[in-house]
């Protein structure tokens, strides 16, 4: 299975993997499923990380690095399929790059692991 870790599961898959929900857990640990980071999701750390609203225990870059290595995170950019699906979705997220991660997930046919619970909302399978 593919899964499409958002922002802030990212964060705790690499920091504290006990804060993730019991099902995404299982399915981040599990190694026949892929981990999958958008480079919205780096975008976004990079935006909070510059503005003091992030603080992280490491630096992004060495994160990044980390979790390549020992997860065998596979970073997905983000392409014009993408964010033309943004005008198939009904408007109930705000947040932009939620919105993007949620076509990413629809358009690469992934998971996405959230706790957010308004991404339930939408057409894409939601583990936590």
């Amino acid at each position: 299975m593919k899964l499409l870790l958002d922002t802030h599961a990212f964060i705790w898959w690499d920091e504290n993997p006990s804060r993730l929900g019991p099902a995404a857990n299982r399915a981040c640990f599990d190694p026949a499923n892929a981990l999958i980071l958008s480079v919205a999701s780096v975008w976004e750390i990079q935006i909070k990380l510059a503005l003091g609203k992030l603080q992280l225990a490491k630096p992004l870059r060495q994160m990044l690095a980390d979790q390549v290595q020992l997860n065998g995170l596979e970073i997905l950019p983000v392409n014009l399929e993408h964010a033309l699906r943004l005008d198939t979705l009904p408007s109930i997220h705000k947040d932009p790059f939620d919105r993007l991660l949620i076509a990413q997930a629809i358009v690469e046919s992934c998971s996405f692991v959230s706790h957010d619970q308004e991404i339930a909302r939408y057409p894409v399978p939601v583990i936590w």
